[in-house]
C-alpha cells in the first residue's frame, strides 16, 4: 500500500463510504506479511515511496510467485531482479501480462500505470557493449520508479571522441549513471565534464587482473572527479534506485 492508497482509504472511512471493519481488513497485513520463508514488507512503499523488490536469484519459481501474489493483492507494482530466463518463463505462465527484460534479467508486472516522479532526465552511460546488461538493470529500475530515462552506450575512454560528441546529452541529464568494467575510468571522465551527480557502477567485465570488477571498483572509489558516488560491482538496480531518489520532485 502506498501513501496515495492509504489516504484514499482513510478519506473513505471519514466520509462513511468504507466501514472500519473493511479498512482494518486492508490494513491488517501492515507492516509485513509472514509467508514462512519470507516476510513481505508491505509497509515499504509508505516508508520509501517504492514497494519491496524481489531478488530472483536463489528463490524457486513457487516462492517468487507467492510473494508476487501478495504484492499484487496490495496493488503494488512488482520488480524482480536477477531472474534467469527459465524462471521467467515459469512465472509468466501465472502472470502473462508481466514483462521480462532479457538483457537486464529483470521482470516487471504493473498493477497500475507508473506516475511520473522525476524532476529531470536520468542518463545511463556505458563504457562498452558488454556493460549493457548492468546498465539495462539500472534503466528498467529507474523507469519503473517514474523517471524519464535515456541511454548512451559504448562511449568508453578507448575512443573518447565518442563520448565528447554526446556532450549535450550529458549536460541535459539531471543524474547520470555511468557503467564500466576493465579499468573503470569512464565515471571520472564524465564527472569532470558535468555539474550533476554521477553514480558509478563497476562491472565484472575484464581480463584476469580486473579481479571480477574489483579493479574498476577501486578505480571509481579513487576518482579525482568531484560528485562521483559508487555502488557495488554489477549493481545496476542499486544505481537506478539511488538515481531515482536524487531525481524525485
Amino acid at each position: 500500500m502506498d501513501i496515495g492508497k492509504l489516504e484514499k482509504l482513510l478519506h473513505g472511512v471519514r466520509l462513511g463510504r468504507i466501514s472500519v471493519e473493511k479498512a482494518l481488513g486492508q490494513l491488517k497485513s501492515l507492516p509485513f506479511e509472514d509467508l514462512g520463508f519470507a516476510r513481505v514488507d508491505h509497509h515499504r512503499s509508505l516508508r520509501k515511496g517504492f514497494p519491496e523488490v524481489i531478488w530472483g536469484e536463489g528463490k524457486s519459481p513457487d516462492q517468487i510467485l507467492l510473494i508476487m501474489r501478495q504484492l499484487k493483492a496490495k496493488g503494488q507494482n512488482i520488480l524482480i531482479t536477477r531472474l534467469d530466463e527459465a524462471k521467467a518463463k515459469s512465472i509468466q505462465k501465472a502472470f502473462p501480462k508481466s514483462t521480462y527484460h532479457r538483457q537486464a534479467r529483470v521482470l516487471t508486472y504493473l498493477t497500475h500505470s507508473v506516475s511520473p516522479r522525476g524532476r529531470g532526465k536520468i542518463l545511463v552511460v556505458t563504457a562498452g557493449t558488454t556493460d549493457i546488461p548492468v546498465a539495462e538493470e539500472a534503466a528498467v529500475t529507474a523507469r519503473l520508479m517514474g523517471n524519464e530515462v535515456e541511454t548512451l552506450y559504448d562511449v568508453g575512454v578507448a575512443g573518447i571522441h565518442r563520448l565528447l560528441s554526446e556532450k549535450k546529452s550529458l549536460e541535459e541529464a539531471q543524474v547520470l549513471i555511468v557503467v564500466a568494467g576493465m579499468e573503470g575510468a569512464l565515471p571520472s571522465v564524465v564527472g569532470g565534464l558535468v555539474d550533476r551527480p554521477v553514480i558509478a557502477v563497476p562491472t565484472s567485465v575484464g581480463y584476469g587482473t580486473s579481479f571480477g570488477g574489483v579493479a574498476a571498483l577501486l578505480a571509481m572509489l579513487n576518482s579525482c572527479a568531484s560528485g562521483v558516488a559508487v555502488v557495488n560491482i554489477d549493481n545496476g538496480f542499486g544505481a537506478g534506485y539511488i538515481a531515482s531518489l536524487i531525481n524525485r520532485k
